[in-house]
């Protein structure tokens, strides 16, 4: 079994973007890294860092966007932990072997240029999990 590296960023649900950032930034003294939109996703993110923890900012940009839905049903608040990997196709095959449940079972695009994959929450303990591999 390969390990994850490090975790590599929190995903927050937010309906608005600048709504937040005055929290954030302001409140919380994180700093502010850039928007990036990622169309596939539905999504534009905004990226703060804490010391060496990131966050991320997830605000829908359609009704229909994972986001919206995510929203919708539970509200703003926390959506998903990510971790980093060196061979995401290798660490999905490891964990459909185990069993676990793949939202993905190949590798997407995702923020940052790189790939991700998510874990089902039900195979998680009720935690919506990412696997990011950055680009090599």
């Amino acid at each position: 079994m390969q390990p994850v590296k490090s975790l590599n960023h929190i995903g927050i649900a937010v309906r608005s973007l600048d709504d937040q950032k005055s929290f954030y930034a302001d409140s919380l003294g994180a700093e502010f890294e850039g928007v990036e939109e990622v169309p596939s996703q539905k999504v534009r993110v905004a990226f703060y860092k804490i010391n060496d923890v990131r966050l991320e900012l997830l605000e829908p940009t359609a009704p229909d966007s994972p986001i919206a839905r995510f929203i919708e049903k539970r509200g703003e608040g926390m959506h998903h932990m990510a971790f980093t990997v060196d061979d995401l196709p290798a660490r999905i095959a490891e964990l459909k072997d185990e069993g676990l449940r793949m939202i993905d079972e190949t590798p997407r695009p995702g923020a940052h240029h790189m790939q991700i994959a998510f874990i089902h929450p039900k195979s998680s303990c009720g935690v919506l999990t990412e696997l990011c591999q950055p680009p090599q």
